[in-house]
């Protein structure tokens, strides 16, 4: 079981998923800051002042902080749409370079034209002399 988990865990995709949940917590961070500190005080200003981390009322003996909410829900949209954006872009680099080494790919397969015709005049004589009699064995 030992030498299955080491397996496991000295595998790529443990050590690429590692990597991503750091860098995907950075950037959390990140759009946090930028929903936070830009972006929530413009949405405060249309509104008329609002903040919305401030946002609650009160039921019986609980404080329901809704603004908190909001907030949330503007840092996953904000976060969704980065990596949405993020991916389609990946997606569309991924796609021209494909699109690129397949090009260089049909151009390294066809060979020059100059080739293509010897290949064609060398076919057409070796039907010519299967076509004509072999005088040779008379």
């Amino acid at each position: 079981m030992w030498k299955e988990f080491k397996a496991f865990i000295a595998q790529g995709n443990v050590l690429d998923l590692a990597v991503a949940v750091v860098i995907g917590a950075a950037f959390q961070q990140i759009v946090s800051s930028l929903v936070d500190h830009i972006i929530m005080p413009f949405v405060g200003v249309i509104l008329g002042g609002v903040d919305f981390s401030s946002l609650v009322f009160q039921f019986g003996d609980a404080q329901v902080e809704y603004g908190m909410f909001i907030q949330a829900i503007v840092d996953f949209l904000i976060i969704a749409l980065a990596i949405f954006i993020f991916v389609k872009v990946a997606n569309k680099l991924i796609k021209r370079r494909a699109e690129a080494e397949e090009a260089e790919e049909e151009m390294e397969e066809e060979p020059p034209a100059s080739e293509v015709y010897l290949k064609e005049i060398r076919d057409l004589l070796s039907k010519q002399q299967e076509s004509q009699p072999n005088d040779d064995k008379e």
